[in-house]
């Protein structure tokens, strides 16, 4: 059964936000909107105070327990984002939050949740582990749960951006938004369909977590693996929000993990605008699929920034290695006084910048007169890449790539 709520509902969650949650901004991407040939917004979630769009719909069930619920105190599961915005509106409402996280959750997260004032309990290896984990605490101790997406409540206030999103550009014609267990786009499509009929929604899953695509009646999971938007890593979809995506959702479609670090590091250098793997899923949506978008108005919703510093310094130097821009060279070398120093000043002067040098004898398969370095360089781009490698073959010093690029030539 679809979730009891339409357009009054939403509405009614928009006034009850108030002030007390950010009236996020929707920008114009230009230079993403010139890359892609259509015209990008992108609803800047990542601005809210715990950085997720999550807030919206846990401060909407908060105001809405009764005193002695309130009293009680309320418990979530959360691997993140809902576990934050639970706990900074219950911080603020004087509510007792209890969150349940997997054993597994980046120190950071445990953190941050921690320093909003609620109790976190670290229990079970995974997402589901820890929803059992807080179901029993939820009956042992009397709180009140608070689901992250499959609950009336949590859907109409997360439907609160597609009100401010079609107030900003109302020539919209689609709206993208990630696909976690649905709460997110069952309350955005609600609201667009009753304020724009014709409005195309598009929902946006990771590949390995494909769950609401995949859904029908008593099917089970279809899931798993590593991916960099956890936050949309949900292993089945709600019971009340796949109706309502059934409904009013034009597509489902899956990113691969590629092209979600694609689109976290195109955010970055392209638009200033750190965001974490699921707030980036829509824009890897259109990279997988320009054609299909071509000469529309497109709104993204970016639902979230926080990514690990070091997993986006990873996808960042990734990005870098598959543009060309950082590039790992092994050159074989007669083992003599002055012969490196030589290969650097070639590099140097074709205006490569040497980041590191790995020098090994012992162990490399190679005669013992002889040595391989492995040196890892900044260049232009993969053009760089083969004037550096042709400079080093015209001084008789082989070299071939050691890392993958996305264009240039192959290393002789």
């Amino acid at each position: 059964m679809a979730a009891p709520i339409g357009l009054d509902e939403i509405r009614a969650a928009a006034a009850t936000l108030g002030p007390d949650v950010a009236r996020t901004p929707t920008v114009h991407a230009a230079r993403l909107s010139a890359m892609l040939d259509c015209a990008v917004f992108l609803k800047l979630e990542t601005l809210q105070f715990t950085g997720s769009f999550k807030e919206r719909g846990a401060l909407i069930k908060l105001k809405s327990l009764t005193a002695e619920q309130a009293n009680a105190g309320v418990i979530a599961m959360s691997a993140g984002n809902h576990g934050q915005g639970v706990a900074h509106h219950a911080g603020r409402l004087k509510i007792p939050a209890t969150i349940v996280m997997p054993e597994g959750t980046p120190f950071g997260k445990v953190e941050r949740t921690r320093q909003l004032g609620a109790e976190v309990v670290l229990a079970g290896a995974t997402v589901a582990a820890a929803a059992a984990a807080a179901q029993d605490i939820m009956e042992r101790d009397g709180l009140t749960f608070v689901h992250p997406y499959d609950d009336p409540k949590v859907i109409a206030g997360q439907g609160t951006i597609a009100i401010e999103l079609l107030a900003d550009q109302p020539d919209l014609e689609v709206i993208v938004v990630p696909i976690g267990g649905g709460g997110a786009i069952a309350g955005i499509a609600t609201a667009a369909k009753a304020l724009k009929p014709e409005i195309e929604i598009v929902g946006v899953q990771a590949k390995l977590y494909p769950s609401m695509a995949l859904a029908a009646p008593g099917a089970g999971p279809a899931a798993g693996g590593p991916t960099i938007a956890d936050g949309i890593a949900v292993e089945r979809p709600g019971e009340l929000t796949r109706p309502i995506v059934e409904r009013l959702v034009e597509d489902v479609v899956l990113v691969d993990e590629p092209a979600l670090e694609m689109a976290v590091a195109l955010l970055v250098e392209a638009q200033n605008l750190v965001a974490e793997g699921a707030g980036a899923a829509p824009l890897a949506a259109l990279l997988a699929d320009p054609a299909r978008f071509a000469g529309r108005q497109v709104g993204l919703v970016v639902t979230g920034g926080n990514i690990d510093a070091r997993l986006l310094a990873a996808v960042l130097n990734r990005g870098l290695v598959r543009d060309g821009r950082i590039v790992g060279l092994r050159v074989e070398l007669v083992d003599q006084p002055g012969l490196l120093g030589k290969v650097t000043e070639v590099i140097g002067t074709a205006g490569g910048n040497i980041i590191d040098v790995y020098h090994q004898r012992m162990f490399y398969d190679v005669p013992a007169r002889k040595a391989e370095v492995d040196i890892v360089i900044e260049t232009r781009n993969a053009g760089h890449v083969d004037e550096i490698i042709a400079a080093l073959k015209q001084c008789g010093v082989p070299a071939r790539i050691l890392s993958a690029r996305a264009a240039g030539g192959a290393a002789p």
